[in-house]
Formats: C-alpha cells, sequence, structure tokens
C-alpha cells in the first residue's frame, strides 16, 4: 500500500460502506424467508458491528462471538476472537468504524435527514464517552462471564440486553418475514426498541452517537488506534493550527494536536478541510509523540526563518 495512504473523498468512504454492508449481509434469501444463514462462514468474524442473527449475515460479529465463548461453560477465553480483534486494530484500529461497519452507514445515513439544528456534541459529552467502556467491561465481558445459569452457561449480555444494530439488522427482518417468531416477543423486544428508538432519534442530530457513546467494539479497536498502522501524521512545517480540522471533524477532534486520538474514526474529513495540506495518512510504525515532537520542531523553525 506504500508508506503514504492519500485517503479518497467522502464519495468513495460511502460506496465502501455499502459495499462492505452488501458483502457482508450477501445471504439476500435469508430476507425473504425470514431464516439465519447456517453455512460455513457464519464462524468467521467480520470486522464491523454486523449481527450474526442477520437474516443476510453470512459472518459473525466480533463482540457476539467474543460473548458468547465467554459465557460458554466449556470454553473461558476466545484465542480467535481476541486475535482477530487485535490484529483488525493494530493494523488498522477505528478505520473499521469508519469505512467497514455497517451500524456506522445506517447512523450517517440518518444524520443526513434535514431536521432542526445539528449538535457538535450532547451535554455531559466528556462523561459520556465513558459509556463505551462500561458496558465494554460489565456487558461484554463481567455478565458473559459470571451471570451464569444452572447449567454454568453465560449470558451475552450486550447482544441480548443493548445492542440496536441486533434489534435492527435481525430483530426486525426476522419478526416482518417469520410469523412463527413474533409469539416469542416480550418486554425485552420493547426495551431494546426504546434503546433503538434513541439511537435513531440521537443520530439525527448528532454524528454517529452510538458509536461516540456506546459501541464496545469501537472501545476495543480505539485502544490500538493511537499505534496503528494505519495513522494520520502532522507536518510541523506546514500546520498553522488554524482550527480548520477541527471545525471539518464530527468527532470534535483537534487532529493537528491528536491525530491519532482514540475517538477517530478516520472519515478524512480533516486531511480534505486542512488549508496548508499539513495533514497526511500513512501506512507505517511511528509514534503519536515523535509526530508531536516533528510538529513542535516544525514550528520553531518557521519562527526563526
Amino acid at each position: 500500500m506504500g508508506r503514504r495512504i492519500h485517503l479518497a473523498g467522502a464519495h468513495l468512504r460511502r460506496w465502501v460502506q455499502a459495499g462492505t454492508a452488501a458483502l457482508t449481509n450477501g445471504y439476500y434469501a435469508g430476507f425473504f424467508q425470514g431464516k439465519i444463514y447456517t453455512g460455513g462462514s457464519k464462524a468467521i468474524c467480520v470486522p464491523g458491528l454486523n449481527c450474526y442473527s442477520c437474516p443476510g449475515a453470512l459472518g459473525a460479529c466480533p463482540l457476539g462471538s467474543l460473548q458468547a465463548v465467554l459465557g460458554s461453560r466449556d470454553y473461558r477465553f476466545a484465542f480467535y476472537v481476541v486475535g482477530f480483534l487485535m490484529l483488525a486494530g493494530v493494523v488498522l484500529g477505528r478505520f473499521v468504524c469508519g469505512w467497514l461497519c455497517p451500524f456506522g452507514l445506517i447512523q450517517e445515513a440518518l444524520h443526513k435527514i434535514p431536521v432542526g439544528r445539528k449538535l457538535r456534541r450532547l451535554p455531559g459529552e466528556r462523561w459520556l464517552k465513558c459509556l463505551k467502556y462500561v458496558l465494554l467491561a460489565v456487558f461484554v465481558i463481567l455478565l458473559p462471564l459470571y451471570a451464569v445459569d444452572a447449567f454454568g452457561q453465560g449470558t451475552p449480555a450486550f447482544c441480548k440486553f443493548i445492542c440496536p444494530a441486533g434489534t435492527l439488522e435481525a430483530g426486525h427482518p426476522l419478526l416482518l418475514m417469520n410469523t412463527g417468531l413474533r409469539a416469542a416477543v416480550g418486554w425485552l423486544f420493547v426495551w431494546k426498541n426504546l434503546i433503538l428508538l434513541a439511537v435513531i432519534l440521537f443520530s439525527v442530530f448528532v454524528f454517529r452517537p452510538f458509536c461516540r457513546y456506546l459501541c464496545p467494539l469501537g472501545a476495543i479497536y480505539g485502544f490500538f488506534h493511537p499505534v496503528a498502522f494505519l495513522r494520520y501524521g502532522v507536518d510541523g512545517r506546514k500546520c498553522t493550527e488554524c482550527g480548520a480540522c477541527r471545525t471539518a471533524c464530527r468527532f470534535d477532534i483537534e487532529a493537528y494536536r491528536t491525530p491519532n486520538s482514540p475517538a477517530c474514526i478516520r472519515c478524512g474529513d480533516c486531511l480534505r478541510a486542512c488549508p496548508e495540506g499539513a495533514l497526511f495518512s500513512r501506512f507505517g510504525k511511528s509514534t503519536g509523540r515523535r509526530e508531536e515532537n516533528e510538529r513542535e520542531k516544525g514550528q520553531a523553525a518557521s519562527m526563526t526563518e
């Protein structure tokens, strides 16, 4: 891919998002039959948040797979799933969120609805960002491990009680086409629909609120994001700290200060907005501190000229 990767425009990202969604949910017969695909590819994880129970899903959601193994009475560690998450995280980081996640695409489509005034952030942003780490620790790890039934089987708590992607991608299509499942609908489905409704409403006014505040998968990739091979950099000789990157960023990130923030989804808006071309994308090993030093040296040199 070369030392430097110049990310394409927003239109290409939309096509990649749509293509990934179509590819990972390519069992179209399932949508008409109201049945879940059970072929061999279902044992393979896909990188984004894509529900295993979606009628068209050809692969497995890594979050669901992780909970299933942690909650199993026969296994306590998911070597394959953890390895998959580490590999995707180290190589791509939250690029997965920005380019390869179907539920991210849905939120972005909702945000385009021209209703009311769009919000840069919600009140209590600093604390709301912590929710995804709480959900990761409690619902993805601890509850599947320790909230077990009489047979020693744990509960995939995040999928069961929280995940709006599963409600939208799996719950509604299955109930629509499979009338036999409707009798099983109870309070839990009502609760999950309330969560889904809240995410839909907030998505209209705030850019990708689920990714921003609630997604445990984004939290996992965020841990690796500052050291991922695919990363952003700042040319200190060109950067004037004009703030154009922050204005363009819908996550309100100061890319000239923290180009590899764990919140960044690599959408490329900041790169395209920089009037000096100081921000760039590259593929290779580097450290955030080194980039910061390069920026500071560049600024010092420009002041002495």
